[in-house]
Formats: structure tokens, C-alpha cells, sequence
């Protein structure tokens, strides 16, 4: 059974992103031992949107989906908005997705999940301000702090991350069970 301690966690930012939806979950999975990697549009340094920064490991481009276990991908609003708009971001969401792994995308991160078309059929939460994008993507939009359905977790806003990173984790130590479609 795979232990989180033993992942190679991939998150995908940019400028605009909420600090606390990269930072925190960054250093629960760093506290229980996974190997984190920051990509993002260029490499430098990225601003999230209370000022808080983040060194770039990698640049999307250099990112191997095959070298990673699951995926995160944090809110605030110009973050997914602009990542939404790279092809190589949308195929790398799409990529870990159809490959069963998990995926987790907290606040206005499920905008790149709909960006990707991963959310048609599934049970999927947000900030509320999307959840009628989400809905018009065919997803079935619930009011919880963190949903799973098959290898997709998504989240509300800040004050869930504590549930949404559980959630998360949770999956990926499943991951060897047959994912199922809640």
C-alpha cells in the first residue's frame, strides 16, 4: 500500500495564488514526508496574492506527469485563471487524470479541472463564486469541505485545507484499491 511519506507530490502555480492554498498543504505533505515540487509558466519566483512567495523548482514545460504521484492545484483567482490559458498546464491536469491519479483542486482551482474536462459526471466542490462553471462542465456541485469522486478531490476555500489535504492523502494511500465513482 503506498504511504504518502514516499510521494512525489506535483503543484501547479502561478502568480495570484492564495498563500495559504499552496503553503499549507505544501507543509503538511512536506511534514509527513513527500517530496514536493513547485512548477509553474517560468521559473524565478511566484507572488501569491497576500504577498507570500514561493521558489519555482520547475517550469511546466519540464514537468514529466510520469514522474509524480498526484497533483495539486491551489486557488485564488488570477492563478487558475491564468494557468487555465496554457495548454501545457490544461494537458498535464488532463494527463494526471486520466491516469488515474489523484488530483486535488481547492477554491478556484477546479477551474483548471474544467479547463481539462475532468469534471463531467462527478461530485465536485469550489468557492462558490464557480460552482455554475462547474456545473455548466457537468459536474454535480455539493457544499463540502473536501469531495472525492474517483481519484478527483476538490475543496471550498481556505478554512478547508486541513480536510481537503486529509482527503488528499487519504487517496493517494488507497491508490492501489480500484479507484470508484462516488
Amino acid at each position: 500500500m503506498p504511504r504518502i511519506a514516499d510521494a512525489k507530490v506535483l503543484i501547479i502555480a502561478t502568480d495570484g495564488y492564495e498563500d495559504s492554498e499552496l503553503l499549507e498543504p505544501r507543509r503538511i505533505l512536506e511534514a509527513r514526508g513527500a517530496d514536493v515540487t513547485l512548477a509553474s509558466l517560468e521559473k524565478g519566483e511566484i507572488k501569491g496574492d497576500k504577498e507570500a512567495s514561493a521558489e519555482v523548482d520547475l517550469t511546466i514545460d519540464e514537468v514529466d506527469e510520469a514522474d509524480y504521484d498526484l497533483l495539486v492545484l491551489p486557488g485564488g483567482t488570477k492563478n487558475p485563471d491564468k494557468l487555465r490559458m496554457d495548454e501545457r498546464v490544461v494537458a498535464t491536469i488532463r494527463a494526471f487524470a486520466d491516469s488515474g491519479k489523484p488530483v486535488g483542486a481547492i477554491c478556484h482551482g477546479p477551474w483548471l479541472l474544467i479547463e481539462a474536462d475532468v469534471v463531467r459526471g462527478r461530485r465536485v466542490t469550489s468557492w462558490p463564486s464557480i460552482r455554475t462553471d462547474l456545473r455548466n462542465a457537468g459536474g454535480e456541485v455539493v457544499d463540502e469541505e473536501a469531495v472525492t469522486d474517483g481519484n478527483i478531490v476538490t475543496s471550498r476555500k481556505p478554512e478547508d485545507i486541513p480536510a481537503f489535504t486529509e482527503a488528499l492523502i487519504a487517496l493517494y494511500e488507497k491508490a492501489e484499491a480500484p479507484l470508484e465513482t462516488a
